[in-house]
């Protein structure tokens, strides 16, 4: 027996007083379930998009970005500077950046000085040319107490197979800045996926190597992702209920999920808009208020097929937890 929309939404969380509409599923399965929810407990890091265009046009990236894409606009710091400030009073403990290539956004490094003053700060870059035509500009960024961390993409440890994806020459590219970066004196990370035919420890070993040969630090903490899939990807995924968030997981385990306690900026039609998290801005479900503390009411129903990945790998984008 299917279980009426009206009854699920009569008990999903707190909600604004004026919500978005959001479609029947985000409330019921497809077998007319009652979805799992994540309830906020607070607001501990702030993504804000910089807009998906990018210098490179990778096939699976996970946004869909390429040179000159406006699916996500360009933010600019008069978009960031207020939801920089409601964050602040909202208690956040860290401000991230992503996109696309934030350092094609002209205004990141005016975003990350300001944020800098209040809270470290860390930036999802690819380490190409945008980020080293930028380099000389983020030497005054080391004079603030908070620190700034780049997490750099790297999809394999073989230079051959990372360009496949990136282009001739992107990998010897990604590692200079990153050398760079780390010679000036700051703080790295590598992102990458999961490499499915390869135990995790010799893949560990080969990319240590890698580091080692570029003249960096060959304990470079690893992110390692599951397979997301391109923005809009019709993708086949267990749907996650009310039962599998009670039966599988804890109190304790449902704050982990990003969710819980992150909320991602982007700016669509020239209007910036809160949403879930860094993984779901293809869905528009996901656009969840116009301000933090609005969308911080809201619980998000773990519809999206990404929400699965969190759900079965605690993938997340933040690293934080």
């Amino acid at each position: 027996m299917k279980t009426d929309i009206k009854e699920v939404m009569a008990i999903a969380p707190a909600r604004t007083e004026k919500p978005y509409k959001r479609s029947p599923a985000w409330y019921v399965t497809s077998k007319g379930e009652p979805r799992g929810f994540v309830r906020a407990h607070g607001l501990d890091e702030l993504w804000l998009h910089t807009g998906t265009a990018c210098n490179l046009s990778c096939p699976f990236c996970l946004e869909g970005s390429r040179p000159g894409d406006n699916r996500l606009q360009l933010m600019r710091f008069d978009d960031a500077k207020p939801y920089i400030d409601e964050a602040l009073t909202l208690g956040v403990q860290q401000f991230s950046l992503t996109g696309g290539e934030p350092f094609i956004n002209k205004d990141i490094v005016r975003i990350l000085d300001y944020a800098l003053r209040h809270r470290p700060c860390l930036v999802l870059t690819n380490a190409t040319e945008p980020l080293i035509r930028r380099m000389h500009r983020l030497q005054s960024l080391l004079d603030y107490a908070h620190p700034l961390h780049f997490r750099v993409s790297l999809d394999h440890f073989d230079a051959a197979e990372h360009d496949k994806g990136r282009g001739e020459g992107m990998f010897a590219l990604a590692l200079e800045g990153m050398r760079r970066l780390h010679e000036m004196g700051f703080q790295l990370s590598v992102a990458s996926q999961i490499l499915p035919d390869m135990a995790a420890e010799q893949a560990a070993q080969r990319f240590a190597s890698v580091f080692r040969a570029a003249g960096l630090p060959e304990s470079l903490h690893r992110i390692e992702f599951p397979e997301f899939y391109p923005p809009e990807t019709v993708v086949s995924a267990p749907q996650i209920t009310q039962s599998c968030m009670l039966d599988f997981q804890t109190e304790a385990s449902r704050r982990e999920f990003m969710c819980a306690f992150s909320r991602m900026v982007v700016k669509q039609s020239n209007r910036c808009r809160v949403y879930a998290c860094t993984l779901v801005d293809d869905d528009a479900d996901y656009a969840l208020a116009e301000t933090l503390t609005e969308s911080l009411k809201i619980a998000v129903s773990m519809k999206h097929h990404r929400c699965y990945s969190c759900f079965k790998f605690g993938a997340s984008c933040s690293e934080m937890k």
